[in-house]
């Protein structure tokens, strides 16, 4: 199973509101031979850490491609591109950012690209609460931990809102 995070808090000249950003992302995906099989529903939460910047829209989608792992992370990189990323500093404010978290049963090695699973996907509620939603059963292939225990050891702290 391969696991996608989408998430945006500003909006695009393309596309809109950043919901729309993460709509479009998932075409874009497609287009780029990355298949959305299924897609969580939209989630409103506020910046990790915590900022003044807009509050995100984030989902995860389960995905299927011949691509491997560091080549999927270039597409994903690539669309972030298209979308009008740039790259500046951590936890900026985006338009668009897609994430690679888990990759099968890929677990990388020391100083390996992609780092799989990702390693900050246990601790953010906008990735564990869509990711339980889509797959309860996924179990992280370091931990062992299911989609659905990982919710439930969440720091305290994270607002996260179902969208409409």
């Amino acid at each position: 199973m391969i696991l996608i995070a989408l998430g945006s808090n500003l909006p695009s000249q393309r596309f809109g509101e950043p919901v729309r950003n993460c709509e479009a992302a998932l075409e874009a995906l497609n287009a780029a031979g990355v298949a959305p099989a299924r897609v969580s529903r939209w989630y409103r939460s506020a910046p990790v850490p915590a900022s003044d910047q807009p509050w995100f829209v984030n989902g995860v989608a389960v995905v299927n491609t011949a691509l491997p792992p560091d080549h999927l992370l270039a597409v994903l990189h690539g669309i972030e591109r298209e979308f009008g990323r740039i790259r500046r500093a951590q936890n900026e404010a985006r338009v668009l950012d897609l994430d690679l978290l888990a990759y099968g049963e890929w677990v990388s090695g020391p100083g390996e690209v992609p780092v799989l699973p990702h390693p900050r996907l246990a601790e953010r509620a906008f990735v564990v609460w869509p990711l339980a939603e889509l797959v309860p059963e996924w179990r992280h292939p370091v931990t062992g931990l299911s989609a659905r225990e990982m919710a439930d050891r969440l720091p305290a702290g994270q607002t996260l809102e179902p969208l409409a």
